[in-house]
């Protein structure tokens, strides 16, 4: 199984997160944080992967603390499910429309990690989420993971719809790109013969 538990202890918060790559979408979320769970149980969900995530953090100060550590816990999680990460797929991308938005994510798990994320929030905040932490989370997610992530709402007016298809679109791309390649089982996926560095 590729599987991982990763925990992250600061002055800020209390982060303990499991992934298993080959799961069925099974999640268990609690962050303190309604529209941050939502997100991260339909990642879950449209990933396939298994996703647990217990997270303790300063939510009398603000959301980002909280929001930045999970997705640096997770992003670490899934690249030690990874392994050696033969076999892997590598590459995918999707556009996922989420009623009148519209986001295309393209990913390369390369072990080489970039974010490039383009999406527009016309507020500061869906609930009581700050907008800005959406960009936040793919950060720390991409780069700990290890990936090339591109992410880029093509249009939309409703921030929750704009927010959702940009999870669901990882989770979709993530689901591809981890997915064991049978043709090239026991291969990494690299004329260099290794990814990352």
């Amino acid at each position: 199984m590729r599987s991982a538990n990763v925990t992250r202890t600061t002055k800020e918060t209390d982060v303990a997160v499991a992934v298993n790559l080959d799961g069925t979408g099974a999640s268990a979320i609690e962050t303190g944080i309604g529209f941050f769970d939502h997100m991260l149980d339909l990642l879950a969900r449209h990933s396939r992967i298994d996703i647990t995530v217990k997270a303790k953090g300063d939510l009398h100060i603000d959301h980002h603390h909280t929001t930045e550590d999970v997705g640096i816990a997770l992003g670490q999680a899934v690249k030690q499910a990874l392994g050696d990460m033969k076999g892997i797929t590598r590459y995918a991308d999707v556009h996922v429309p989420m009623d009148e938005a519209l986001t295309r994510v393209a990913i390369d798990i390369s072990g080489r990690p970039f974010l490039v994320f383009k999406a527009e929030f016309g507020r500061d905040k869906v609930g009581a989420f700050d907008t800005e932490l959406v960009r936040e989370w793919f950060q720390a997610f991409a780069i700990n993971a290890g990936v090339t992530l591109h992410v880029e709402t093509l249009y939309g007016a409703n921030d929750h719809h704009i927010a959702e298809s940009c999870f669901k679109g990882l989770a979709r791309a993530l689901r591809a790109a981890v997915a064991i390649d049978a043709r090239a089982a026991g291969e990494v996926p690299s004329t260099k013969g290794r990814l990352g560095g």
